[in-house]
């Protein structure tokens, strides 16, 4: 079905394509040019199936991970209302992982081999859980910046190319909605708390401003594969377009909640309509993608661990499915 020698340049057909699949690859052509949902059954290049597996599964890897640095604070939230607010939301990404591992299915592969290549380093998830949760106001700085950062990038996905991608993120999205209000709320609590509160909420702000600008990924000059991926409407806003959505956002969010965002640079320019903002540290970035930032093996470790922990789950539900697979052709026999 996938097989293909199509080579693309501007996201259209060019020479190589067999002469049977080129009626395929213009109808393919056709779909996106005309903004339609490319389906499961459809036709379409090995390089589009591929580039959607890899930001399905890296999304997917993100959403599991994820779940590593909020859930460590579940036990030491300070009431039964905020464990019971953050317990759902870990279920919350619980779920968006496995929507997404089910979109990835649709395209040839098996959410078993994505976990394989995730836990092997050979797959990667975002950066920014990467980063340790050292106080409980992180939790809602997380919940405020980092979700909101999600949010900027994963609502135009609603409108991606490949239908079962699009769908998934329509929930996910309401459901990350939920968790930036969430995590406002707590930090609109705290800052009307002690002075201590008001430092830890200030504190946690200034570790994940900077990596939550990040979370968009390397600048557009040299993101290897944004331009295609528009190309194809699998994206919507290169990396910096979607940055800068974030930040127009964030500025008066913060203002609201009396806190200072760590970057002296930052100032609302008019001629552009837009906030200035200063320079990312890039290499920091680059060493965190690389696997050296300060929880990469610690969040790996965990999820080898949590894998190896669960093969019996997983064996005992494939023994039952093979015993009443075997049970019903005895019955068809029958």
């Amino acid at each position: 079905m996938y097989r293909t020698n199509i080579r693309f340049k501007g996201g259209s057909v060019v020479a190589g394509t067999d002469e049977l699949e080129a009626p395929l690859a213009a109808d393919f052509d056709a779909t996106i040019a005309a903004d339609r949902r490319v389906e499961p059954r459809d036709w379409m290049p090995e390089a589009y199936r591929k580039t959607l597996i890899r930001q399905i599964a890296q999304h997917a890897h993100s959403e599991i991970i994820g779940m590593q640095p909020e859930g460590n604070w579940i036990l030491r939230a300070p009431s039964l209302r905020r464990k019971t607010i953050l317990l759902a939301k870990v279920q919350d990404e619980a779920g968006h992982g496995m929507y997404l591992y089910a979109a990835a299915e649709t395209l040839g592969v098996d959410r078993a081999e994505l976990t394989e290549k995730l836990i092997t380093s050979k797959q990667k998830y975002s950066s920014i859980f990467n980063y340790p949760t050292l106080s409980y106001a992180d939790i809602g700085v997380i919940g405020w910046l980092v979700d909101g950062a999600a949010i900027c990038n994963q609502v135009p996905l609603c409108r991606c190319s490949y239908g079962p991608y699009a769908r998934a993120m329509v929930r996910i999205c309401k459901e990350e909605s939920f968790h930036q209000r969430q995590g406002y709320e707590l930090l609109m609590a705290m800052m009307r708390g002690t002075d201590a509160q008001r430092e830890m909420v200030q504190e946690s702000v200034d570790r994940w401003w900077w990596p939550s600008l990040m979370m968009f990924g390397p600048p557009d000059a040299d993101s290897p594969n944004t331009r295609q991926s528009m190309a194809w409407g699998i994206k919507r806003h290169t990396n910096d377009e979607l940055r800068q959505r974030f930040v127009d956002m964030t500025v008066p969010q913060a203002a609201a909640l009396g806190v200072t965002l760590p970057d002296p640079e930052l100032r609302w320019n008019p001629e552009r309509g837009a906030h200035d903002y200063g320079e990312i540290d890039w290499d920091e970035f680059k060493r965190v993608i690389a696997g050296s930032g300060p929880c990469n093996a610690q969040r790996l470790a965990h999820r080898r661990r949590a894998h190896e922990n669960g093969a019996w789950v997983r064996e005992a539900a494939t023994a039952y499915a093979e015993k009443q697979a075997a049970r019903a052709r005895e019955e068809k026999v029958a």
